[in-house]
């Protein structure tokens, strides 16, 4: 009993004082401004746990408008300038003389002199979707200049402004450990405890699978949780998130870290990390669980691979290893956002007797993959490549083919590298090979397009994603609608040209207009379907004009539209 005291005083102590230093030093305080001229709150923090990647940055709410004014935090010279129809969408990249770079992304569009220079640019080569690498000199900036208006273009779920700050490696750093204060007295949710079995001889309350523990809010605002018995080794994992002031996003915490028995045990920081280190996510997350449950539980242990930079203190990579039966052990996670708000979690583990045998799992119909060698399999027509490296860790998976539908287990194990699905399509030769492709296909039996490539007689994919695919042919146009002008009318008083254009099969891959037969450039909202051009850019100056606009999919169907509008000069 004496023993339990003071482990829970120990544990309350280390709430306090476990890892109040930062793990960057002697960063810059007073030399980035806020972009934007409002009160700063967020819908995003740095680090967040997102599909696929960790949140780069800040997502600064713009109180649900678009069309703020953004300004450069500190000067510069803009650096880069992207334009692309997904991700980012509208970005002004700024480098700074202390070597650090600033990102402004999801904008509406670019300042006047900046706009002018895109303009110029995509006329020049065609092409809305654009990358430009300005030198030192073109395109300089001073702080509170300036650059941009806030928007929603790209991947952005609503309207707000992405706010990053990367080193002079080009790795994203969290703003906040540079001056950014965003009120917070609100301490981190805790929503899940999961306790792992890590091989095949572990157990947790005398099973060998994961075991999600009941979580007990505690009267101090602590929390514990139902007590637990295991045996072998073992790992823990927390689904956690925080919320500042002024809003209700459920955001990401900064620092998760652990004790065991009063020794410190595992900790992760969200401060600092390399693009290149970004999916594994995958690894440091319960993938599975995610997929079924859409639930993120981070892992408490370093699984084997993991390169993440995020990692930082830890004893024997955060597993337990849990031998003696009858030993007692008292576990606790301290969860800390930015401002320092803490919430612990206190986990009473006793050893339990090693199982007295061990279930054979039933691997009836899997296959056994390697994640150290390549896997190649040929199904019926279809031919399967899942490369070394392509997966974390070594898996059983279903992998299936009925009438043309090829099964590769579910996505509930995550993969690193693209895999490879071939298809050979030569029983179709007398008909349009270029109309079919491989599809994904939903458990609700949606057929997604997956980017695929026809040589000669045979259909090649590659994708990320575990499931169903099927070969599909795409026989549809594209359409394209008129929405705010008709043929044959005048539309003087008209700013923009604005054309629906939608394709349910495939989807749309490209598109191309001009009036009179000169170009013009039109903007494409993949998530209304929208094709606009502005007046503004003065490339259309003749009273009568001639638009054809031609839409293709992503088999190469295309749709050619034409219409005559007139303006006055």
């Amino acid at each position: 009993m004496l023993r339990t005291i003071v482990l829970v005083v120990f544990a309350v102590l280390c709430v306090a004082t476990f890892g109040n230093s930062q793990t960057l030093k002697n960063l810059p305080q007073d030399y980035f401004k806020s972009p934007l001229d409002i009160e700063l709150k967020l819908s995003g923090t740095f680090g967040e746990l997102r599909s696929n990647h960790f949140h780069s940055g800040l997502d600064i709410k713009t109180n649900q408008r678009t069309g703020l004014p953004v300004y450069a935090s500190a000067r510069g010279y803009v650096s880069r300038i992207k334009i692309e129809r997904y991700g980012y969408g509208k970005a002004v990249y700024v480098t700074h003389p202390n070597g650090y770079t600033t990102v402004y992304a999801h904008l509406k569009k670019f300042s006047p002199r900046i706009e002018a220079y895109v303009r110029k640019q995509q006329y020049a080569k065609e092409s809305y979707e654009i990358q430009l690498y300005p030198d030192d000199l073109a395109l300089r900036v001073d702080q509170g200049e300036q650059i941009a208006y806030s928007g929603n273009s790209g991947g952005s779920g609503g309207p707000h402004l992405h706010f990053e700050i990367r080193d002079s490696a080009a790795r994203p750093i969290n703003p906040k450990m540079m001056g950014f204060d965003i009120p917070d007295s609100r301490k981190p949710l805790v929503k899940q405890v999961m306790a792992y079995p890590l091989d095949e001889s572990s157990t947790i309350n005398g099973k060998n699978k994961p075991v999600l523990l009941r979580v007990i809010p505690q009267k101090n605002g602590t929390y514990k949780t139902e007590k637990v018995s295991a045996y072998g080794r073992v790992g823990l994992g927390v689904n956690t998130s925080d919320k500042q002031d002024g809003a209700n996003n459920q955001n990401g915490v900064f620092q998760i870290k652990t004790t065991f028995n009063g020794s410190e045990n595992f900790s992760v920081t969200f401060d600092r990390y390399a693009f290149s280190e970004t999916r594994y996510l995958n690894r440091m997350i319960d993938y599975g669980f995610f997929k079924k449950h859409k639930s993120r539980i981070t892992k408490l242990f370093i699984p084997e691979g993991s390169p993440l930079s995020l990692y930082e203190d830890h004893i024997n990579e955060g597993v337990l290893n849990l031998y003696e039966p009858g030993t007692k052990s008292l576990y606790s996670i301290i969860i800390k956002d930015f401002k320092g708000n803490t919430s612990s979690i206190v986990i009473d583990i006793i050893n339990e007797e090693p199982p007295s045998e061990l279930l054979a799992p039933d691997n009836d119909g899997m296959e056994y993959v390697s994640h150290n060698s390549t896997y190649t399999n040929e199904l019926g027509n279809y031919n399967i490549i899942i490369p070394k490296g392509a997966l974390y860790e070594d898996a059983l998976l279903e992998i299936k083919e009925n009438l043309d539908t090829l099964t590769i287990h579910k996505d509930h194990v995550p993969l690193h590298k693209n895999m490879i699905i071939e298809y050979d399509i030569s029983a179709k030769k007398n008909d349009n090979l270029d109309q079919y492709y491989i599809a994904r296909i939903t458990d609700w039996g949606a057929a997604y397009h997956v980017n695929t490539k026809l040589t000669g007689s045979r259909l090649t994919a590659r994708t990320r994603t575990f499931g169903r695919y099927a070969i599909t042919k795409d026989v549809k146009k594209p359409t394209i609608k008129a929405v705010n002008f008709k043929n044959g009318k005048w539309i003087s008083n008209n700013k923009t040209l604005k054309l629906a254009v939608e394709d349910k099969e495939s989807g749309i891959d490209g598109y191309r207009a001009t009036v009179n037969g000169k170009f013009i450039l039109m903007e494409y909202d993949y998530k209304t379907g929208i094709l606009k051009h502005d007046f503004s850019d003065n490339v259309v100056t003749d009273s009568e004009n001639l638009l054809k606009v031609i839409v293709t999919d992503n088999v190469g169907n295309s749709t050619t539209f034409e219409a005559t509008f007139y303006r006055k000069k």
